[in-house]
């Protein structure tokens, strides 16, 4: 990209939101086989996991030049719907 125009910037963000999705779906894949293998409710909802989680992230977007606070909120709200998704998936399991 050798220009910054509107048209030029959009693409580049429509780019990284196919990665971003792709990314997605490959960690909703782990999330599933993660449910099937738990134990109880109460290890699909560890907290600590959740807090490790976020303060690794925080750490990879300080080396990225990404803001941290942006990537926490951006990661408490993805882990959010990985947790229902992964209950659901355990619950399934279960059955």
């Amino acid at each position: 990209m050798t220009s910054l125009d509107i048209e030029s910037i959009r693409t580049e963000i429509d780019e990284l939101d196919r990665e971003i999705v792709g990314l997605v779906s490959r960690r909703q894949h782990w999330v599933e086989e993660a449910g099937k293998l738990k134990a109880d409710r109460a290890a699909v909802q560890a907290p600590d996991r959740v807090e490790k989680v976020i303060a690794k992230v925080r750490s990879i977007a300080e080396e990225s030049g990404a803001a941290p606070d942006v990537v926490e909120r951006m990661y408490r709200a993805m882990i959010a719907a990985f947790i229902d998704l992964e209950l659901s998936v355990h619950q399934q399991h279960k059955s």
